[in-house]
């Protein structure tokens, strides 16, 4: 079956929002890490935990991007 343009297109942008979204999460969140480290060394688990969050978004927009995908074929 082919398939038009637009499910593609559906599926990157899926994904790619979610990349960009953890992307400046994560920039935010790593530079507000690492002062709060410098300042009290024992919160480096807990700033470690609040980078790795946002990384879920990304995995969600695969999993949508790959839904739209998989459900078209």
């Amino acid at each position: 079956m082919v398939t038009s343009w637009e499910v593609p297109i559906g599926a990157a942008i899926a994904f790619a929002a979610g990349a960009i979204g953890t992307g400046w999460a994560q920039s935010r969140i790593g530079a507000a890490g690492a002062g709060t480290i410098a300042e009290k060394p024992e919160t480096a688990g807990i700033i470690i935990v609040l980078e790795a969050i946002p990384e879920t978004l990304v995995i969600l927009g695969f999993v949508v991007a790959s839904m739209i995908i998989l459900m078209i074929q």
